[in-house]
């Protein structure tokens, strides 16, 4: 077992305290003031050398003040509980069962915040093992309703010069390199109301939008496939239409479209693909907004376009941290990718900071009623967080 495993399992039972203290307090997205508070007196208490909320009202910590700046993010907002009746346990108490700590948050994504706080104590106990590091902890806030935007700015506003990234995200304690971007569009036809008794005095929206979310589903099955990352998506979420009663024509019909991209998609050429459909001829077709406040009330409008990110396997960094989690806990990571979307999309997608996943916990329970994350992981994964500096600064990695 090795020194940085040993000493994870000296707090075994305070990081699982920690992590269930974490669950009982909800945090939707923008409601995140009590959880973030309670980071930063954890921080403290295991001995940051220094913790605070930042404007936006992320949680923020900081050990050493070497050369090189390391971040290690998780997010602290969590998905709401959908239907209480679905739980088979409170969503709230953090039950622990068979050595597991189940709840919302438990395993997307606040396990991962615990495991990194008490490896920042390991860091700090072992004085970062010498190396030439400022290590940053931050527990981002609004991922949940707008992935990367609380990350970017802390990233330009909060953390002086950061050079790579460690998300914090389940990842199995295997190390994840990228994953598909993601955006949410929105495409409207306008119809003409008449009374629902004379259909032929209008013109229905919706029977205009019907054969256009044909095209769509089908678009799905052409979309470009990647070797890694997988193929790009595209699915109708969402159908809305304007009339003025159950009796009347639809003088509108709005759809949502929820995109995934893969490599070499963007922005523009999934925009394209809609608007060169068939039924779009009549259509307008625009990326949605997202204008929220954070519980701090900072608001930072931004468009809900999530930029595609992937690192190359013998990169300084995925290397580095591949062998630090060897290091830390005798394992021989996977090198592989999230399928869903992460805070990378703004540190490597939007500002090309090196960028890394690690994390307890694995992915298939995120946003279910089975949320979890087995204590054996936050141990192993402390142990593997405060291994990184380490490894990361001895292999030269600067942004």
């Amino acid at each position: 077992m090795s020194d940085y495993l040993k000493a994870a399992e000296k707090h075994r039972e305070d990081v699982a305290g920690f992590l269930r203290d974490l669950v009982a307090l909800p945090s939707p997205s923008g409601g995140e003031k009590a959880v973030s508070e309670r980071i930063v007196l954890e921080m403290q208490k295991v001995g940051f050398d220094e913790a605070f909320t930042d404007a936006m009202g992320n949680a923020v910590g900081r050990i050493g003040d070497g050369a090189t700046t390391i971040v290690m993010d998780s997010h602290i907002d969590t998905v709401g509980i959908g239907d209480p009746l679905a739980w088979t346990f409170d969503p709230f108490e953090g039950k622990v069962e068979n050595d597991v700590i189940y709840g919302r948050g438990a395993g997307d994504d606040k396990g991962c915040l615990a495991a990194i706080v008490y490896g920042g104590k390991i860091m700090a106990d072992r004085k970062l093992d010498g190396a030439d590091v400022t290590v940053y902890v931050i527990g981002t806030v609004m991922e949940e309703d707008c992935d990367g935007l609380a990350l970017g700015y802390a990233l330009e506003n909060t953390i002086p010069n950061p050079d790579c990234v460690v998300i914090g995200e389940s990842t199995d304690l295997d190390i994840y390199r990228g994953h598909r971007g993601r955006m949410e569009i929105k495409v409207s036809i306008t119809g003409r109301s008449a009374h629902a008794s004379a259909p032929e005095r209008g013109d229905n929206a919706i029977a205009h939008m019907a054969p256009l979310i044909s095209e769509i589903t089908a678009l799905n099955d052409r979309l470009k496939p990647d070797d890694f990352l997988g193929k790009g998506t595209v699915a109708v979420t969402k159908v809305e239409c304007e009339t003025a009663s159950l009796n009347a024509i639809p003088a509108s019909c709005t759809i949502y479209l929820d995109r995934r991209l893969t490599a070499g998609e963007t922005l523009e050429s999934a925009v394209a693909e809609i608007e060169a459909l068939p039924s779009a001829a009549e259509a307008q077709v625009s990326v949605l907004q997202y204008a929220e406040p954070s519980w701090t009330g900072l608001t930072l409008p931004i468009e809900k376009y999530y930029p595609t990110w992937l690192m190359e396997e013998d990169d300084p960094l995925v290397v580095a941290a591949a062998e630090a989690i060897e290091t830390a806990i005798g394992r021989t990571p996977a090198i592989s990718k999230w399928v869903f979307s992460t805070n990378g999309v703004s540190s490597a997608g939007r500002l090309g900071i090196p960028t890394v996943g690690f994390g307890p916990g694995t992915e298939i329970h995120a946003h279910t009623t089975e949320d979890q994350c087995p204590i054996d992981h936050l141990v192993k994964a402390a142990a593997g967080y405060a291994a990184m500096p380490k490894a990361i600064a001895e292999a030269g990695v600067k942004r």
